[in-house]
């Protein structure tokens, strides 16, 4: 049975929960309040909003059509999420009031929110919403938005000549600046410079010239070997910063080696900076910009980079408890791209951070792995962020959300091996999480949530747990107005397969029938799921190569031709339906980490 597209699902949920038996009235008529507004645009995704007034019983949906501009047939892409009312603002993780979102929902309204994705880089797009309410409202809209390029350099950019020194040259090939403090103060918007072999700071290297939008400044290696930004701090005394960038705007880093330092790129309140093909190393943060003005700090583009930390894997209870808070990527904001990083030994691999404004921001292929926390946080997220098409190994948690503030926020098609704990942590009480078409495999349990905290309104679909022993899903909260459904499980036994709300479910067979979820749960053979053979880890310390995990799917196995289909996520499927998990059968593996043919 196909069942209605993953929004459409909670949208109805909701309905059930705040109709009940009440005749509709003029106040359950939706209506739009103002018009629909397309947000960031970045590299393979569009997301919307749409505030709408009325529709007191919750059951008003709006659909999204998607096509290329002027390119014939729309598509159906996925429905737009109703963001949950609140009757209390949300907290952050330390329990205090967090800031309210820019986006005010007014008295008696509603907010939908949803991103069509998976299209194709520097393209324009129309988007169609269509709002339908049972009780008389209607409304159509079309928008028009444009994916973004890659970001490049202008070709009549001057080029100028950068060799290291203490001052002096003109800038030319034969006459470098010497200096970075000399090429700085001759800087103007558009520049390039070409920074020639040799280390450029000891210490810290301050951003002090801005460029301007469509004419960036550009600092980059000139190719004849290592340009290097060295903080100077020793490997046993990482302090300080390597470069310096708060409040900077329409710079570029590119090609440069950064080390030796606690923040490689601390960048609070900046706009529009690009860092990418750069190897950075010996560091406890490597990008930092968690100190988010409302009105700004937008637009960065980071991909293509080596991020090697300091901190081991795995580590001891006391270490975990002790050692520093450790991440390659840690930006707040909206419109970012992080994409095809290759990132090692941190804490975190690749988070958005939490602020006054957390939207529309993309984590994608990248390769992750050996972080002793998590491998990605959407902690903090309001709508429209997206972490899709990584693969993480060797990690703690797969991927965190705690907390989300009302969603969307996806996490689609991304391949976990070998994570200690939860392959997905719904601590802090989420709100409006989704979870699809993830892959995750581990020592233990399938899959577990331990935490005291509701996740609310939040969502699977198209998942594969795979485990070596015990419940396939073993959650310890109440889960409020929740969703999940045609997940697949691998590698469970014992008496009992579910435990949900404080129920447990002995087996699948009887989480079908009984349970408020998982009535196409299905069970899956770990012995023949992958094509390449693997399976799950024998204990949660061996550490293996990320370019050896392939999960795959074998020919014959019962997670092919098992999903729901989700227009938007899984469109193209070969089958009778889509498969569980990360892959379409017969699929090549993305993209993962650094790309050797990329300029």
């Amino acid at each position: 049975m196909i069942t209605p597209s993953l929004p459409a699902v909670l949208l109805t949920a909701a309905a059930l929960l705040t109709s009940g038996a009440a005749s509709a009235t003029a106040a359950d008529a939706a209506k739009p309040h103002g018009e629909p507004v397309m947000e960031a645009a970045t590299l393979r995704c569009l997301g919307v909003y749409w505030l709408i007034d009325g529709d007191d019983n919750a059951n008003a949906e709006v659909d999204m059509e998607v096509r290329k501009a002027g390119a014939g047939a729309w598509r159906k892409g996925p429905s737009l999420f109703r963001v949950e009312r609140r009757p209390k603002g949300y907290l952050d993780q330390g329990g205090a009031q967090r800031a309210p979102s820019l986006v005010v929902i007014p008295p008696g309204g509603e907010l939908f929110a949803g991103s069509a994705v998976l299209l194709e880089p520097d393209t324009a797009y129309e988007i169609r919403l269509t709002l339908h309410d049972p009780d008389g409202g209607s409304a159509e809209r079309t928008l028009k938005g444009h994916t973004i390029g890659e970001p490049k350099a202008p070709s009549d950019a001057p080029v100028r000549h950068v060799a290291p020194g203490s001052g002096g040259g003109t800038g030319t090939a034969a006459d470098p600046f010497k200096g970075l403090k000399a090429a700085q103060d001759a800087a103007r918007p558009g520049d390039r410079f070409l920074l020639h072999a040799g280390t450029y700071a000891i210490g810290t290297w301050t951003i002090t010239r801005n460029g301007e939008p469509g004419k960036p400044i550009i600092w980059s290696g000139a190719g004849d070997g290592e340009a290097i930004i060295d903080g100077g701090r020793p490997d046993d005394k990482l302090e300080g910063t390597a470069i310096f960038a708060d409040k900077a705007h329409d710079v570029w880093f590119e090609h440069l080696t950064v080390r030796s330092a606690f923040n490689m790129l601390r960048a609070h309140d900046a706009d529009r900076l690009v860092l990418r093909r750069c190897h950075l190393h010996h560091f406890i943060c490597g990008v930092v910009a968690t100190g988010n003005d409302p009105a700004r700090q937008n637009g960065f583009f980071i991909s293509d980079n080596l991020f090697e930390g300091v901190m081991p894997w795995p580590v001891t209870d006391e270490q975990y408890r002790n050692l520093p808070e450790s991440r390659a990527i840690w930006v707040t904001g909206s419109g970012h791209e992080f994409c095809y990083n290759r990132v090692r030994h941190t804490k975190d691999g690749i988070d958005v951070g939490d602020g006054p404004r957390c939207d529309n921001t993309d984590i994608h292929n990248n390769e992750v792995s050996e972080c002793f926390d998590d491998g990605t946080e959407m902690d903090g997220s309001e709508r429209n962020n997206r972490c899709f098409e990584n693969r993480y190994t060797n990690v703690l948690v797969g991927i965190s959300f705690q907390p989300i503030y009302g969603g969307p926020a996806y996490a689609f098609r991304n391949a976990v091996y070998n994570m200690r704990g939860e392959p997905i942590k719904w601590h802090n009480a989420p709100d409006g999480a989704l979870a699809i078409h993830n892959t995750f495999v581990r020592f233990g349990v399938p899959a577990y949530l331990a935490t005291e905290d509701s996740p609310v309104h939040c969502m699977t679909r198209n998942n594969l747990f795979v485990g070596t022993s015990g419940r396939a899903y073993s959650l310890d909260p109440k889960m409020i107005r929740c969703d999940f459904d045609y997940d697949g499980f691998a590698g469970a036994s014992g008496d009992i397969f579910l435990k949900w709300n404080n129920v447990r479910y002995a087996t699948a067979d009887e989480a079908r029938a009984k349970a408020p979820v998982y009535h196409h749960v299905v069970v899956v053979d770990p012995a023949t799921l992958f094509a390449s053979g693997i399976t799950a880890p024998l204990n949660n310390s061996t550490v293996f190569d990320p370019a050896t995990i392939d999960l795959r799917l074998k020919a014959g196995s019962a997670a092919i031709d098992a999903g729901e289909v989700l227009p938007g996520f899984n469109d193209g499927f070969a089958g009778k339906a889509p498969d569980l998990g990360a892959y379409e059968f017969g699929s090549s593996l993305p993209v993962y980490g650094i790309r050797p043919d990329h300029p």
